[in-house]
């Protein structure tokens, strides 16, 4: 009988989204929050009520938005088993997932496991076989055996090395968050996956490494019971988190579905640069709801793009799906990346005029950063040319890296700079009259509150895409460094090399089509 089954046949499953330390040093908390996170409804659906004859009792918290440390009781009980979960860490929440599981281990947790982008890209063999268990794997491939090797009494060391994904997806259908945990939110939204994966070779994008080249669809039944679950728990958006929507081969089945069966909830889609070119789903998205279509346009300059990797963005279609946007009462945001190695003060403030032509409703904009894992990391790692040590600011808000051009402190001068001539007081006003004439919630969101609070975070120096709005300090790396000593051995992670793929899913990889 297993350790477990003879005290209680209870285990106590704690799954977490973890914060990341900002360059302070404390823990990056909020008030409120403006995009939920995709994976903790997600595993938390895929968590059953039982396994044989134990009773699972699922929390699941999102740190970013937690602004006090009552959740830490999780993992104080040494009597009650428990298996701590941090999941969907990239590279900038690895440190945290760290302390999050040293602090468990010190408090008598004894199972705890690390899973996401970055344990999936990078090579954690330095931090194996010290307690923590990390999960190399989707999670749908992994989790049920990580709940019973819990209740067993013992994890692995490493799940999923041998396969990071599997060719078909055997999704849940997504139990909607608490309207406590809606609460927490500007607005109550939830994520949905109808598809995962990405056809192309960016060299700077960590996609295709945790989600691989080939889409692969959940069943459409189970994102339309996903959406009903959503609507019946009150929430207001949906934000459908495949990263190029208009490769999804199942899109206008699905949007159609939406339509026939009033699932019409407003949502927010990902699309590549390529739906320039499918006005016919441009226009049945905007039947469906969609009020809001994000594009990485990256850059302007086609040399650029080749550079990294990014041959199927062309800039001159860029104006065709702003008006495509216009024509079918959608947002058009355009993602911005700056700094990249061609990159001068100059030619930055060119791309910004050429956008400001442009004039999409929206735009993000990021520092060139070399994610850990990604063929551009591997690049500029083997070239010295990667300054920063700390994992914590591989978050795309600051810069890492040695530019050829350009210091440090021009390049966040530059970062800021844009926010403030994007959304000038013009473009504001402007937004506001557009957001009041067609009185939807998803409208107002992204005509009028996206571009006051960007120009207003970005005049104090912060991100406008760094999670939510009224922060909050109540811990900070201070209170765990200790713990991680103890229990890795590391004050800071040394920067890791990329793990990588195995023969069967470099093998899907190479089978992936591109195809609109």
């Amino acid at each position: 009988m297993s350790a477990i089954k003879s005290v209680a046949a209870l285990l106590r499953v704690v799954i977490i989204k973890p914060s990341k330390y900002s360059i302070r040093g404390y823990v990056e908390r909020f008030r409120r929050g403006f995009m939920p996170n995709s994976t903790i409804p997600y595993i938390r659906s895929m968590t059953p009520q039982f396994v044989d004859d134990v009773r699972i009792e699922t929390h699941a918290i999102d740190e970013y938005m937690q602004t006090d440390l009552d959740y830490l009781n999780l993992l104080r009980d040494p009597d009650q088993p428990t298996l701590l979960a941090l999941v969907g860490v990239q590279s900038h929440q690895f440190h945290r997932a760290l302390d999050l599981s040293a602090y468990a281990r010190a408090n008598g947790v004894r199972h705890c496991v690390i899973g996401g982008p970055h344990p999936m890209t990078c090579d954690t063999t330095m931090l194996q076989n010290r307690g923590v268990s990390f999960a190399l794997a989707e999670a749908e491939m992994v989790w049920s055996q990580i709940l019973r090797d819990a209740i067993a009494g013992e994890l692995q060391p490493v799940y999923g090395r041998d396969r990071r994904w599997a060719e078909e997806l055997q999704a849940p259908v997504l139990i909607a968050p608490s309207k406590r945990d809606l609460r927490r939110y500007v607005v109550p939204m939830l994520g949905i996956y109808p598809a995962r994966g990405c056809p192309f070779t960016c060299n700077f994008c960590s996609v295709i490494k945790i989600a691989g080249r080939q889409i692969r669809s959940q069943s459409i039944s189970t994102t339309l019971e996903s959406l009903r679950n959503a609507k019946a728990a009150g929430v207001r958006l949906v934000m459908f988190t495949s990263d190029n929507f208009n490769k999804y081969g199942e899109a206008k089945e699905l949007l159609n579905e939406m339509i026939a069966q009033d699932l019409r909830m407003p949502f927010f889609a990902q699309c590549d640069t390529q739906v320039a070119r499918q006005e016919e789903l441009v226009s049945l998205m905007g039947r469906a709801g969609c009020f809001e279509m994000f594009v990485g346009v990256e850059s302007f300059n086609r040399k650029t793009l080749l550079g990294a990797h990014k041959a199927q963005n062309h800039p001159n279609t860029y104006g065709e799906i702003v008006n495509l946007c216009r024509k079918y009462g959608i947002v058009s945001h355009f993602s911005n990346i700056i700094g990249f190695p061609e990159d001068t003060a100059t030619s930055i403030h060119e791309h910004l005029d050429v956008l400001c032509g442009l004039a999409p409703d929206v735009a993000s904009f990021y520092i060139l950063c070399p994610l850990p894992g990604t063929e551009q990391y591997d690049q500029f790692l083997a070239a010295g040319c990667i300054l920063e040590p700390n994992l914590d600011r591989f978050d795309g808000t600051v810069p890492t890296w040695r530019h050829p051009n350009l210091s440090a402190h021009e390049l966040q001068e530059l970062l800021f700079s844009c926010y403030r001539r994007f959304y000038s007081t013009g473009r504001i006003l402007s937004g506001a009259f557009r957001s009041f004439a067609t009185g939807k919630l998803g409208s107002l969101i992204s005509y009028l509150g996206n571009p006051l609070f960007s120009r207003f975070v970005a005049a104090k120096r912060m991100h406008p895409m760094s999670g939510g709005v009224f922060r909050v300090s109540i811990d900070s790396v201070a209170d765990y460094r200790e713990l991680r000593k103890k229990q890795f051995g590391f004050e800071l992670v040394p920067l890791p090399e990329s793990l990588q793929l195995s023969k069967a899913d470099a093998d899907l990889n190479r089978r992936a089509r591109i195809s609109i």
